[in-house]
C-alpha cells in the first residue's frame, strides 16, 4: 500500500466511532446453574448441548454458555442466580435439584428460565400448570420423589424373603418429606418394615451404612437427591462393601456397580432441556411451553452384581428389565 492509500484508509478509520473495529457481534449467553458438582453430571451438559444443537445452536459458534456449580453447597445458589441474571443472560437454566429452580425463579421475573425439577413443580409453586406454565418458567417434571414406593416394591421382588428396607434420605433436600412419605406407603403395601437413614455430607455417609447393619436391614433404597446422584461411586461401593443389596434413581449407579436402578433416562431429560432452550432463544415464550414429562420408566438391573451379593434374580423381573447388565 502506497503512502496516498494508507492515509486514505487511516482517515477512514480515523472517522468511524470509538472501538467499531474491534467490536464483534455479541453472541446470545445461556446461564447454566446447577446445585450439583461439574464431574459427575459431564455426560448430562453434553446431552444438554445436544439438544441445542437440534434447534441449531453451538457453544461456541453462534451461543456461549456460563456455567456455575453449586456442588452441593445449596445456599450458593441465590447469589449465583443473581449473578448470572446480572451477566444479562437470555435463558438461565436451572438443574441438578429443585433449590436451582426456585432460586433462579426468585432472582428474576423477566429472564426466561428451563427448569428441572424432580418432584412435581405445581406443588412446589415453580409453575401454575404443566400445560400452561404461564410468567417466565417452563422445564422438565423428572418426577424421581414420587418413585420410591415404586421402587421399594421392585427390590422387594428381588428380595421375596426381605421384612426390613433402609431407605437413605438427606433430610436437607427440598423434596426429601415428599419421598419418605411415598416410600412409607410403599412399605405398607408390600408388608415390610421401612428404616429411614440419613446423610447430609460425605462424612456421613459410613455412619449411615453402619446403621444399616444394626437396623437389621435386607436391603436398601437410596432416595432421590443431586448430592446421591454426585457421589454414585461412592455409595455404591459402600453397598458392596456391607454386602447390601440396593435400588437407585438412575441408570448411571448400575453402570457404576450397582444392583438396580427405576426411574428417567436423565441424560434424555436434559437433551430435552437443551431443546426447550433452543426454542425460547428462537422466540418461543417458557410460560406457553408445557412442562416435559417423562413417557417412560426404565429398570436396568446388573446381573454381575447380583451374582456378587449372591442373589438369584427372579425370571419374572428380568423379563421386565430395560437393560440387564452382565
Amino acid at each position: 500500500m502506497n503512502r496516498r492509500h494508507l492515509l486514505a484508509a487511516l482517515g477512514v478509520a480515523a472517522a468511524l466511532p470509538s472501538g467499531t473495529l474491534a467490536q464483534q457481534p455479541a453472541l446470545p449467553l445461556i446461564g447454566f446453574l446447577s446445585g450439583a458438582a461439574a464431574t459427575p453430571f459431564a455426560h448430562l451438559v453434553a446431552a444438554f448441548r445436544q439438544g441445542l444443537g437440534e434447534r441449531g445452536f453451538v457453544e461456541g459458534h453462534n451461543i456461549a454458555i456460563e456455567y456455575r456449580w453449586a456442588e452441593n453447597r445449596y445456599e450458593r445458589l441465590p447469589e449465583m442466580a443473581n449473578e448470572l441474571v446480572r451477566r444479562q443472560v437470555a435463558v438461565l437454566v436451572a438443574t441438578g435439584g429443585d433449590s436451582s429452580a426456585r432460586a433462579a425463579k426468585a432472582a428474576t421475573s423477566t429472564v426466561p428460565i428451563v427448569f428441572s425439577s424432580g418432584g412435581d413443580p405445581v406443588a412446589n409453586g415453580l409453575v401454575a400448570s404443566l400445560g400452561r406454565p404461564g410468567a417466565n418458567l417452563t422445564g422438565v417434571s423428572l418426577f424421581t420423589t414420587l418413585l420410591e414406593a415404586k421402587r421399594l416394591g421392585l427390590l422387594r421382588e428381588a428380595l421375596p424373603s426381605a421384612t426390613t428396607i433402609a431407605l437413605l434420605a438427606r433430610a436437607s433436600d427440598a423434596s426429601a418429606q415428599a419421598m419418605v412419605k411415598d416410600a412409607e406407603e410403599g412399605a405398607r403395601r408390600t408388608g415390610v418394615r421401612l428404616v429411614v437413614v440419613k446423610a447430609e455430607a460425605d462424612g456421613d455417609f459410613d455412619t449411615a451404612f453402619a446403621s444399616l447393619v444394626q437396623q437389621r436391614a435386607d436391603g436398601l433404597v437410596v432416595g432421590n437427591s443431586p448430592f446421591f446422584n454426585s457421589r454414585r461411586e461412592k455409595l455404591v461401593a459402600l453397598a458392596a462393601r456391607q454386602n447390601m443389596p440396593a435400588i437407585y434413581e438412575f441408570r448411571e449407579f448400575v453402570m457404576a456397580g450397582g444392583l438396580m436402578s427405576y426411574g428417567t433416562h436423565l441424560a434424555d431429560m436434559y437433551r430435552q432441556i437443551g431443546v426447550y432452550t433452543g426454542r425460547i432463544l428462537k422466540g418461543a415464550k417458557p410460560g406457553d411451553m408445557p412442562v416435559l414429562q417423562p413417557t417412560r420408566f426404565e429398570l436396568v438391573i446388573n446381573l454381575k452384581t447380583a451374582r456378587a451379593l449372591g442373589l438369584m434374580t427372579p425370571q419374572a423381573l428380568l423379563l421386565r428389565a430395560d437393560e440387564v447388565v452382565q
